[in-house]
């Protein structure tokens, strides 16, 4: 069965170590942490790596970069350089550049940075970013032609972007160390409603097999094994589980409830 991650964002209004020893008490295999790269202090790298040697649990990632014209290199650097202080694999990276020749400099200048870290730099594509779709998604990282990029793939964000599952299958394997998991409903948001985009993403996400999404196709389109990060955002389930440690349990339970009929 597929190690699973707790992605930070089952949790957005928990910090660091709440979110580490909700994933250690569920059982998770590995974490996932947010990074504000402005309020992120030393003393939250060094509690938060107590935590992490407390519970045992592996970083799968840190997020999030989020290229933007203009943007601060220094402060997306730093989000690398906190990952790498606490044994991150991989970093989450998104862009809202409209010039994808912009955006695959600064990819390859951040995976210059993240040379001899270990950490992988994954670019994740969806409408809610310039980078909306499978394919523009690869041509960036064709451009960026440094071993340490990557693709991050996502349920409802190949559903959104109506990105073809079996092209998904052809991605080369060493570009997926890691993907996202989760279900969501089968209908749409209006690609022209960026609010709606966002509520879609940030929301309304579902367990895993109690969506309408074809996880059972992207599942056997992914290398077999790989990690998942389990991107479960969903306002249902930050309501009915305010607590940090049982939210993370019935994710993880229904997770690997899903993973084992496969």
């Amino acid at each position: 069965m597929n190690l699973i991650s707790f992605a930070s964002g089952i949790v957005p209004e928990f910090g660091p170590v709440e979110t580490i020893r909700a994933a250690a008490a569920a059982g998770f295999d590995m974490t996932g942490l947010w990074v504000d790269p402005e309020a992120w202090s030393e003393t939250m790298t060094r509690e938060a790596r107590t935590a992490l040697a407390d519970t045992g649990l592996p970083l799968l990632d840190v997020e999030v970069i989020w290229l933007q014209p203009g943007s601060n290199m220094g402060l997306h650097k730093k989000v690398i350089d906190v990952g790498a202080a606490l044994g991150a694999k991989n970093v989450l990276c998104v862009s809202s550049d409209p010039d994808m020749g912009a955006t695959a400099a600064r990819l390859a200048e951040l995976c210059q940075h993240a040379e001899g870290s270990g950490i992988r730099v994954a670019l994740e594509f969806g409408i809610f970013t310039e980078v909306k779709n499978l394919t523009i998604a690869l041509g960036v990282l064709d451009e960026v032609a440094h071993p340490l990029r990557a693709l991050l793939i996502d349920p409802i964000h190949v559903d959104r972007s109506l990105s073809p599952i079996a092209e998904i299958a052809k991605v080369p394997p060493e570009l997926l160390p890691y993907a996202q998991f989760c279900d969501a409903p089968a209908t749409r948001p209006d690609p022209a409603d960026f609010g709606a985009i966002i509520t879609d993403a940030i929301d309304l996400r579902e367990q895993c097999g109690e969506g309408g999404l074809p996880l059972d196709a992207l599942y056997k389109a992914l290398p077999p094994g790989i990690p998942l990060s389990i991107e479960l955002r969903s306002k249902a389930l930050r309501d009915a589980f305010p607590d940090a440690g049982e939210r993370a349990k019935v994710v993880a339970a229904a997770t690997r409830r899903w993973l084992a009929g496969r």
